[in-house]
């Protein structure tokens, strides 16, 4: 896995940082203000590569609480922040089918 600092990263529009929580891997985004929500509406959004990667960087070096975070696409509609791409609707929303059980 390549360090966040060496990534090169592609920014075209929003972006947010999202990780799994490592004690029950619920999607989770970076704050503004530090730390992680499960509110994508209260997470942190860049508009560039160099904040991405600091978002990035500072999501990465900091205590084990979320594991495996990248910069995903969002979009700003009316004010609400959105999954900007079919793979984040999903992490949101849950699997596309019903699971065994439920």
């Amino acid at each position: 896995m390549t360090a966040p600092a060496q990534q090169k990263l592609k920014v075209h529009g929003p972006v947010v940082v999202t990780a799994n929580r490592l004690r029950d891997g619920a999607v989770v985004y970076r704050a503004a203000p530090g730390g992680w929500t499960t509110d994508i509406e209260a997470a942190a959004i860049v508009h560039n590569a160099t904040d991405a990667k600091a978002l990035l960087t500072a999501a990465s070096t900091e205590d084990l609480e979320a594991v495996g975070p990248y910069v995903a696409p969002v979009e700003t509609t009316g004010g609400r922040i959105m999954p900007g791409n079919l793979r984040e609707q999903i992490r949101v929303a849950g699997p596309t089918f019903a699971l065994p059980g439920h």
